[in-house]
């Protein structure tokens, strides 16, 4: 017993350790926010401020259009979360409850997709947004303007469904009875009538996984942005970030300021929903 109860200690030391040392850096961000552009070249390195400088969060804010930059952001974070939600669980609930021809081959092409760096097929998905017919002052052929380039469809239709989710999703359902497949289409449900109304009900933790997942994807993107966008009207948040990291490289202190209050909405929803997180990470890894 008392072996089991040293070995607990020394895991939850060897934890303790590991988050302290996670959290330094964000600890020392924050200070350093809050700290004068002259305490901060003098070399001279303190944890805490010398002098308190919250007024650094204001003039962080007035350095560019940041309601817009985080009006963009929250705008595509949300649209594509919902429907990521609808489509991952949709094709999840397939895989895992309706066995149909080809259905193995298919997921294992879906699983190959975990596999392809999203780098890689930019340049496909870019001639793909520019040549959406009868957008951006594109003919029928698709030819002559920018298509759904420099829009809100170009930062949204790319990222509304993932293989990860996909495969999430079915780890997920798939742990279910096949009673509840049973009542459904007993009761004249069919298969989506059984999808909303038994098994929707009872994903909230793969919800909130899922949902945590994306939210923080589509929230720190940057390299489609980049890519798919080119105006300031379009610009999202992490675009605006870099644009002020090269415009204030000396005055660090702003530019830790504008990263905590970039930082700060995906750390509210990691604690609004850490429990259903963990909760079907775990169950999600439960061969049904």
């Amino acid at each position: 017993m008392k072996k089991l109860g040293m070995a607990k200690i020394l895991v939850y030391v060897f934890l303790i350790v590991i988050t302290l040392l996670n959290l330094f850096p964000v600890v020392v961000m924050i200070f350093t926010s809050l700290k004068g552009n002259d305490e901060l070249i003098s070399g001279a390195f303190s944890l805490l401020p010398h002098d308190w400088h919250f007024e650094n969060y204001l003039k962080a804010m007035e350095s560019g259009k940041w309601g817009l930059y985080f009006k963009n952001s929250l705008i595509v974070t949300l649209v594509v979360t919902a429907g990521s939600l609808l489509f991952n669980t949709l094709a999840g609930y397939t895989f895992a409850r309706i066995r149909f021809r080809g259905s193995t081959i298919i997921f294992v092409c879906l699983l190959a997709g975990m596999m392809v760096p999203a780098q890689s097929i930019v340049v496909p998905q870019f001639i793909i947004m520019k040549s959406i017919p009868l957008f951006g002052h594109n003919d029928i052929w698709g030819q002559g303007g920018t298509g759904w380039l420099n829009t809100y469809y170009a930062l949204i239709i790319p990222a509304l469904s993932g293989s990860i989710g996909i495969f999430m999703a079915r780890q997920f359902f798939s742990g279910f009875p096949k009673d509840l497949d049973e009542a459904g289409y007993m009761d004249g449900l069919g298969y989506f009538g059984t999808y909303l109304r038994i098994f929707l009900p009872l994903s909230g933790p793969l919800m909130a996984t899922l949902g945590i997942l994306k939210i923080v994807s589509v929230w720190n993107e940057f390299f489609q942005p980049l890519i798919f966008t080119n105006t300031e009207s379009m610009r999202t948040i992490q675009l605006a970030l870099s644009l002020f990291k090269g415009e204030f490289t000396i005055q660090y202190n702003l530019l830790m300021a504008a990263t905590v209050l970039v930082s700060l909405p995906m750390l509210v929803a990691f604690l609004l929903f850490q429990k259903q997180f963990v909760g079907s990470i775990v169950s999600s890894g439960v061969k049904g």
